[in-house]
């Protein structure tokens, strides 16, 4: 079954007076429970296109489809909701907030959603990344890598069917990379996650079931 379908994809941007075609027709479809890397060229629409499928930003044209629902032609409220429930982000950066500690951190996007037993949930997203004796800690009282656990952890917290992560390891070492490579083929192997991945790194893609490769807005034949 396609988790993630898009068709005839295109996104353009106005820069001064002249327009730029981020994405120029990309037609995807990604399997429910795939590891999916995008890669190709700084400028060939691989974060663009991440935005788009993840409803953080709408396209020029064309149509993107979650389980068959065509998210294209939601309100902003209804994709904001359908996206809090599906969907669960990486970055590069890590983005947790500095003032809550790690368990809290977990906890606030479950709170956004109302869920009961938020704590117990976190508490237990921390020990399958690995972290379950530093909830307590403070982000500036963990290493990149993990941080980049605890962003994970919190991408999980409302359950979602697709983890979108952009450049996940861009600002690791290369023993965390590993690590968190690793841990993103831990939770598609035994949980089934569909992942979907941008990176730079060949040998990081490799770790992933197929490579779809960007070039110029479009897909590489």
């Amino acid at each position: 079954m396609d988790i993630i379908k898009t068709s005839d994809l295109k996104k353009s941007y106005i820069l001064g007076k002249v327009q730029v075609k981020a994405l120029n027709g990309v037609d995807v479809s990604i399997h429910e429970g795939e590891f999916i890397a995008i890669m190709g060229p700084s400028g060939c629409g691989k974060s663009t296109f991440l935005n788009m499928i993840g409803m953080l930003d709408t396209p020029t044209s064309g149509e993107v489809y979650i389980e068959d629902n065509n998210v294209t032609k939601m309100s902003s409220n209804s994709r904001a909701g359908y996206r809090l429930k599906y969907i669960g982000f990486i970055f590069q950066f890590f983005n947790l907030f500095n003032e809550l500690t790690a368990i809290e951190n977990i906890m606030f996007p479950m709170m956004l959603n109302r869920m009961p037993d938020s704590r117990k949930k976190a508490e237990g997203l921390l020990n399958l990344v690995g972290l379950g004796d530093r909830l307590r800690h403070l982000p500036s009282e963990l290493s990149g890598g993990q941080q980049q656990r605890v962003t994970i952890a919190r991408s999980l917290a409302n359950s979602p069917k697709i983890l979108l992560a952009d450049e996940p390891t861009g600002n690791l070492d290369t023993k965390s990379s590993k690590e968190i490579i690793e841990l993103f083929r831990k939770l598609n192997l035994e949980r089934g996650q569909t992942i979907v991945m941008v990176t730079h790194s060949q040998e990081i893609g490799e770790k992933a079931d197929r490579i779809i490769r960007f070039r110029d807005g479009m897909i590489e034949k």
